[in-house]
């Protein structure tokens, strides 16, 4: 591993097109753009799990939401895209699972708290928050489930977050009602359904 990682993490052989689309000619996508695009070098070389980070919780906007969503919108949107283009015109995004999610779900109204700093931020929102899916089996252009008119609750049956783990453990070969969590019996544990609507 010593040994691959440099070469698998230099992205000075890449092209200049490759760097504009990652956005790494740009101060505010660099270095999310790096990391997208180191990935995606690393999917080429058969690295089977990979989760990109970006630095501190830019996501956490408690407060000063207008301020801190922009930034974080600004960071991300332009590298995640140019990964899904890469991904697809590499012939790679039909063997790649991508899962986007930010930090938790977010309530649909923006609260003023004369304990935070920075102005009307959003807390937590467990009720109706969303992810998306791209490639490794999924539905392309496809949406699942909704929220109430605000945006606060789901609608219908919705899904926990144990379904979406089940889910993605199919998608990547695996059963999730056959994992045992030491210590527990196997009843003790809401295993979560696949999502099979979602599945291509």
């Amino acid at each position: 591993m010593q040994l691959a990682a440099p070469e698998a993490l230099d992205i000075s052989r890449e092209t200049a097109a490759t760097h504009e689309m990652y956005g790494l000619n740009n101060d505010d996508t660099h270095s999310y753009g790096k990391r997208c695009l180191m990935a995606r070098r690393l999917v080429e070389r058969g690295v089977r799990f990979i989760q990109i980070y970006i630095e501190s919780q830019i996501w956490d906007s408690h407060s000063n939401l207008v301020d801190s969503l922009k930034y974080a919108c600004k960071k991300t949107d332009h590298p995640i895209s140019g990964l899904i283009k890469d991904l697809k015109q590499r012939g790679l995004l039909d063997t790649t699972l991508l899962l986007w999610g930010g930090e938790f779900g977010r309530l649909p109204i923006a609260q003023v708290s004369s304990s935070r700093k920075g102005g009307a931020g959003r807390d937590h929102g467990p009720s109706g928050f969303s992810v998306w899916l791209a490639g490794g089996g999924v539905r392309g252009g496809y949406v699942h489930g909704a929220t109430d008119e605000l945006g606060y609750h789901a609608l219908g049956k919705g899904h926990y977050v144990t379904d979406l783990h089940a889910t993605v453990l199919h998608l990547l070969g695996l059963d999730n009602t056959l994992l045992e969590v030491p210590g527990r019996k196997r009843l003790d544990i809401d295993r979560g359904r696949v999502i099979t609507d979602i599945l291509a």
